[in-house]
C-alpha cells in the first residue's frame, strides 16, 4: 500500500523548523513531562526566531507516549504558549508522526487556515504502566506503554529488531555491513559537532525545564547520551540477538526530545523569511509493506512523495532518513542506487536516538539546514514506522 499526496502553496519560512536535544534513556530529561519540554522549547524558539503568536490560527501536537494531563493536551500546549484562542488536531502515529503532524498542518493551511503551528514531543523514559479491566470480570490487564509496544507488535507477535533481522537475512547483507554504516554515520554525526555544533546550532534550541520531582531546573543546550562508534570497536560488540547483524551501535536508542515548525502559505513563508527564500513543502508519501519488513517501507514512501512531487530520485540534493537500524540505510541504498554516504551527512537517528514523536521533524530540520548550506535544492526525508509502515516527506528550498 502507498499513497501519495501534492501539496499546493504551502511553505515554512527559514528557521520555522527546530528541535530540542534529544537525550538518551534515563537521561536529565527522564522525570520532565513530555508537554512542559514541548511547551519550554517551543516557547523559546517563537522568542529566538521573532514569531509573532498572535499569526499562529492553530495547533497541530504530536504525541506517541501518554504524558499527565494529555487529554487535554492541544488546547493546554496552546494556553501555556500564549495562545489561548487557538487549539486543534492532536496526532499519533509512531515513529511517523513528525510527518503525519506536518501533513495535518499543510492541509489545514491549503484549505485556507493561517498559520499553523506544530509542536512534537516525547518522553519513552519513564513511560506509563496503563491497566485495563478484564474481560468478563477476571484479573486487569496491565501493559507497559513504551517497553511492550518495543517489545510486540500485535499483528506479528514479533518486536522491531525482528523486522531489522529479516530483512537482512533476505537482503543478504552482512555483520560487516551493518558495522560500516554505523561506523559512517557517527563520523557523519561528528560533522555536526564541528566548529562547536556550528551546524546544529542553526535549528537546535535548548531544553529549559524543571522536572516534575521538583528536583534543580536543567538546562540541556546539547545532544546527551551519544557513544561515538569507533571502526575498531564496532566489530567486537555483541549481536543484539543470537546470528543477527545488529548491534547496540547499528541500532538507535530511544530518548526524549521535542520538535516543532511553522507551517503557512509559501507566500506568508517568503515574507517571514525577510524574502531570502522558504522552505516549500512538496508533497508527502505514506506506504505499508509485508509483515515483519518494517525497514523496507521507507523505499516505497519515498517514492510516493517523490511521484506526487513530479520529482525522481536524481533530482535530489540532499536526503535524510529516520533509520533505528542500519539495515534500513543499505536496502534504501540499494533499492534507490544513492550511495550510503550521500545520505544524513550530518548523522540521523541511528546515532542521536529516537524519541519517536519528534524524531522525523528533528531531520527534515537538518535535511533543510543541509539544503541552505548548498545554497538551495531537493530534498527528501523517509522513515519508517511500527506496524511495517514509512512515511516521507519532499521539500524544496528556494531562493
Amino acid at each position: 500500500m502507498t499513497s501519495g499526496v501534492a501539496y499546493q502553496d504551502v511553505g515554512i519560512p527559514l528557521g520555522g523548523l527546530w528541535s530540542s536535544p534529544f537525550v538518551k534513556w534515563g537521561g536529565s530529561l527522564a522525570a520532565v513531562s513530555g508537554l512542559d519540554l514541548a511547551v519550554r522549547v517551543t516557547d523559546r524558539a517563537l522568542a529566538e526566531r521573532g514569531i509573532d503568536r498572535g499569526e499562529v490560527d492553530g495547533l497541530v501536537l504530536g504525541w506517541t507516549v501518554p504524558q499527565p494531563a494529555i487529554f487535554y493536551g492541544a488546547p493546554t500546549v496552546a494556553t501555556r504558549l500564549g495562545l489561548p484562542g487557538v487549539s486543534g488536531p492532536m496526532v499519533s502515529q509512531a515513529c511517523a508522526t513528525s510527518v503525519a503532524a506536518l501533513h495535518q498542518a499543510a492541509g489545514t493551511v491549503a484549505c485556507g487556515a493561517g498559520p499553523q503551528l506544530v509542536v512534537t514531543a516525547d518522553r519513552t523514559s519513564n513511560g506509563p504502566r496503563l491497566t485495563w479491566p478484564g474481560p468478563g470480570g477476571r484479573e486487569p490487564v496491565a501493559e507497559d506503554w513504551v517497553k511492550d509496544s518495543f517489545a510486540r507488535d500485535p499483528c506479528t507477535g514479533e518486536n522491531m529488531l525482528a523486522t531489522a533481522e529479516t530483512v537482512a537475512a533476505e537482503c543478504g547483507f552482512t555483520r560487516r555491513d551493518a558495522d560500516a554504516l554505523a561506523v559512517l554515520r557517527s563520523q557523519q554525526y561528528a560533522a555536526a559537532l564541528a566548529d562547536d555544533r556550528a551546524f546544529q546550532r542553526r535549528y537546535m534550541v535548548d531544553a529549559a525545564v524543571t522536572p516534575a520531582d521538583d528536583g534543580e531546573p536543567v538546562v540541556v543546550s546539547a545532544d546527551e547520551g551519544v557513544r561515538p562508534v569507533e571502526p575498531g570497536r564496532a566489530g567486537r560488540l555483541p549481536a543484539a540477538r543470537p546470528g543477527g547483524v545488529h548491534t547496540a551501535a547499528s541500532q538507535t536508542h530511544p530518548a526524549d526530545g521535542s520538535a516543532g515548525a511553522l507551517v503557512t502559505t509559501a507566500r506568508r513563508a517568503r515574507d517571514l523569511s525577510g524574502g531570502e527564500g522558504y522552505v516549500r513543502l512538496l508533497a508527502a508519501g505514506f506506504a505499508r509493506v509485508a509483515p515483519l519488513h518494517m525497514p523496507q517501507a521507507l523505499v516505497p514512501a519515498a517514492g510516493a512523495a517523490l511521484k506526487a512531487a513530479g520529482r525522481e530520485i536524481t533530482d535530489v540534493d540532499a536526503i535524510t532518513t529516520h533509520n533505528p537500524f542500519a539495515v534500513n540505510d543499505l536496502y534504501f541504498a540499494r533499492e534507490t542506487g544513492v550511495a550510503p554516504e550521500a545520505m544524513n551527512a550530518y548523522g540521523s537517528s541511528l546515532v542521536f536516538g529516537h524519541p519517536q514523536g519528534p524524531t522525523g521533524l528533528r531531520s527534515v530540520a537538518e535535511l533543510v539546514e543541509e539544503l541552505r548550506l548548498r545554497g538551495g535544492g531537493v530534498g527528501l526525508f523517509t522513515g519508517c514506522a511500527a506496524g511495517d509502515t514509512a512515511a516521507a516527506l519532499v521539500v524544496e528550498v528556494t531562493g
